[in-house]
């Protein structure tokens, strides 16, 4: 993969610049030549999307805390759910105001170029974007959104109309992506291989299938159909792994960068005690032995008090392992491991005929080599476990526990899966602020009740209360 920050530099200017002139129209030459670049557009949207994925606001310091991968040792607020209406502005901020903006761009570019691959791709990437948004927010602007030329304060769609929609624009993606049509470039992804590209969006479109499954059966069933009647590809190993990789310093990974000047985060010691108990071998890869070496890996309970959680003392308790705090650490988007998951649960549902033993054996193998345990024997005895053992008579439990396992790291999908499958059955924070309740959603950035009041106010009667513990529409149970 060829260096990527002087794509993502020339992109984040080119962004900026264009943002501009859609604000300020007037001040733009209609006699001058342009010449978009949808490579550095292209770039700059991966980068920013996979950013606010991986970043602090909504992953370090929200998500990987409410299903307890991660916790606080210092400044422990937001593991108490601690939250005020700017806490997650970032997310909304970056993937409205940059990453769909930006794609946007790219598709019209691919349109105009007739480019279908660019096209795509940024169709794919987009649905990404807003599929992040809406599971963390619920109804959200999708049909009228990155548009403020037309819409500058646009309408909440509900939730099951833009995972609908998403899966519309996703198997219109998967027609428009032909490994023999035009090239395209400034890919940090999958370096412009439109193969991975098509397999990705079979991912993608597998993961919002299931998103909708326990409301909608029947549309969910049909997205298997409809992949499995184009011939679709699936992942076949971790080669095919939708990732990021990082690179040096400023283009670090966010959790590299992090702790570069932070020591307030800590392995939570609900995940600490659940892989200790499975003899997991990725528990040293999750997480490093204490400062204090005697103590081994420490977690720390998740939601203490600062005063509380500062007297344990940051020489004996555990951080992330050095694979994610590496600067080039990966950000993931979708594994291996997740579509076998998904797989298994669609037989499990009757979406699909196949083995879902089977699938979900491959799919815990999977996560197991993505960190490099291969050994045969430490394989087979981890999967012999009967805490282990698939579960046909309670699949959800069986997929929620070792997707929550795999899942390490990527806290907004966690996240999501957690609440979809209720599995694993985690406690509140020890003095947490909700009355006994977990967060099951984000709450929205305050920005929208001044500048899309209207709007704002129609979702929230709609929705619900604009709280933590309201639920939403694909949580069910």
């Amino acid at each position: 993969m060829k260096t990527i920050y002087i794509f993502i530099l020339a992109g984040l200017l080119l962004s900026t610049a264009s943002c501009k002139k859609e604000l300020a129209g007037i001040n733009t030459n209609p006699n001058s030549t342009e010449n978009p670049q949808p490579d550095y557009l292209l770039t700059a949207a991966e980068k920013l999307t996979a950013d606010a994925y991986w970043g602090v606001d909504n992953n370090l310091n929200s998500s990987l805390l409410f299903i307890q991968h991660w916790a606080k040792i210092q400044y422990t607020d937001p593991d108490r759910y601690i939250f005020n209406n700017s806490s997650f502005t970032s997310l909304w901020k970056q993937l409205y105001g940059q990453s769909i903006t930006d794609l946007n761009k790219v598709i019209a570019i691919g349109d105009q170029q007739q480019n279908k691959n660019y096209k795509g791709v940024a169709l794919t990437l987009r649905s990404w974007a807003f599929q992040i948004l809406t599971d963390a927010y619920g109804d959200i602007p999708y049909k009228q959104a990155g548009n403020i030329d037309s819409f500058l304060t646009p309408v909440y769609d509900p939730q099951k109309d833009v995972y609908l929609g998403l899966l519309n624009d996703l198997k219109t993606a998967q027609t428009l992506l032909d490994p023999s049509g035009p090239t395209i470039q400034g890919d940090a992804i999958y370096g412009g291989n439109i193969a991975s590209w098509k397999k990705f969006t079979n991912a993608l479109r597998l993961r919002i299938a299931l998103r909708i499954a326990d409301q909608e059966p029947d549309l969910a069933k049909q997205v298997f159909t409809d992949i499995q009647s184009e011939g679709g590809a699936w992942f076949e190993s971790n080669a095919d792994l939708a990732a990021l990789i990082y690179q040096d310093s400023p283009n670090q990974n966010p959790v590299s960068l992090t702790f570069d000047t932070r020591q307030d985060y800590r392995i939570s010691k609900t995940i600490v005690d659940r892989l200790a108990a499975l003899n997991d071998p990725r528990l040293p890869i999750y997480t490093q032995p204490t400062d204090d070496a005697p103590h081994g890996y420490v977690g720390v309970p998740n939601g203490l008090t600062t005063g509380d959680a500062n007297n344990l003392g940051l020489s004996k308790t555990s951080r992330p392992g050095d694979y994610f705090r590496a600067p080039h650490a990966p950000a993931v988007i979708v594994s291996y491991a997740e579509v076998l998951f998904g797989l298994s649960e669609a037989v499990s549902r009757g979406f699909i005929t196949g083995n879902a033993a089977d699938l979900y054996n491959k799919a815990v193998l999977a996560s197991l080599d993505q960190y490099g345990i291969k050994d045969a024997t430490i394989t087979a005895n981890y999967l012999a476990q009967p805490s282990v053992q698939y579960n046909a008579a309670n699949f959800k439990k069986s997929l929620g526990d070792q997707k929550w396992i795999a899942l390490f790291g990527q806290g907004l999908e966690a996240f999501a899966e957690w609440r979809r499958l209720d599995y694993p059955q985690l406690a509140p924070a020890v003095a947490g602020t909700l009355g006994g309740k977990m967060p099951v959603r984000l709450i929205y950035p305050g920005s929208e009740q001044t500048l899309n009041d209207a709007n704002y106010t129609k979702a929230v009667q709609d929705q619900g209360a604009d709280l933590l513990t309201t639920k939403l529409w694909f949580d069910k149970n």
